[in-house]
């Protein structure tokens, strides 16, 4: 609901719009709850599909800036719940060995889980607003250390013996060129996932922008003559 209508201020306490009522009641008017004329005021309580719903005392004026958080704003409460973290990298050859120049390198995701890859569905409440957010990769992005990024759309497929040197259908990289010339003799390679995240409520939806979430290891890449030439 907008913070301020032709109907007053929202109040999440009161669930509907406050407008100071005009005339005052009379100081016999069970509204006043015991209270004086002057002693606060009495306001009263509007929703637009219902009309006048009552009156309420307060001793303040209402403020918009009291309105409660924005469906927005609870969405963002509820990723936070998600606790999403920077996949694992599952890699051949095993970035714990030496790769080689012009062999096919693939590239995985080690732990597709909720928290590291999606879809996860977490909802949050907050006063009378209650948003479900649902958060998934759109995207890896592999900075494989030698000038070349590589972009998947999908966790990418493990490695197995049985595909001896053939190159990954659908997540891979080839060297053209050893890590020796690099700081450390070793290249750096970075997957960072790129997150989508939907949420709905309080009559609303929309998309947040989740920070990338990144994860890195270093990897050596020598040359084979055999499979140079």
């Amino acid at each position: 609901m907008p913070c301020t209508s032709e109907y007053g201020v929202w109040s999440e306490q009161w669930n509907c719009y406050l407008s100071r009522a005009i005339p005052q009641p009379p100081a016999t008017a069970p509204e006043w709850e015991g209270h004086e004329q002057g002693d606060g005021a009495i306001y009263e309580c509007r929703i637009p599909t219902g009309g006048l719903q009552g009156a309420v005392w307060l001793a303040t004026p209402p403020d918009a800036a009291d309105a409660g958080p924005t469906p927005g704003e609870v969405a963002q409460i509820a990723v936070e719940r998600m606790n999403l973290r920077a996949v694992e990298i599952g890699m051949s050859p095993d970035p714990d060995g030496p790769g080689v120049v012009a062999l096919p390198t693939w590239l995985w995701v080690h732990d597709p889980g909720e928290q590291t890859f999606g879809p996860i569905t977490r909802t949050a409440s907050a006063g009378s607003v209650t948003v479900s957010a649902t958060a998934r990769v759109e995207r890896i992005v592999w900075d494989m250390g030698d000038g070349t990024q590589v972009v998947c759309t999908g966790p990418g497929t493990p490695y197995e013996f049985r595909f001896a040197r053939q190159a990954s259908p659908d997540c891979g990289h080839i060297y053209t060129r050893e890590s020796g010339y690099r700081p450390g003799q070793e290249y750096t390679v970075t997957a960072t996932s790129e997150w989508v995240v939907d949420w709905e409520g309080a009559g609303q939806s929309g998309s947040l922008d989740v920070d990338d979430l990144s994860r890195s290891v270093q990897v050596s890449v020598g040359e084979a003559q055999v499979l140079v030439n």
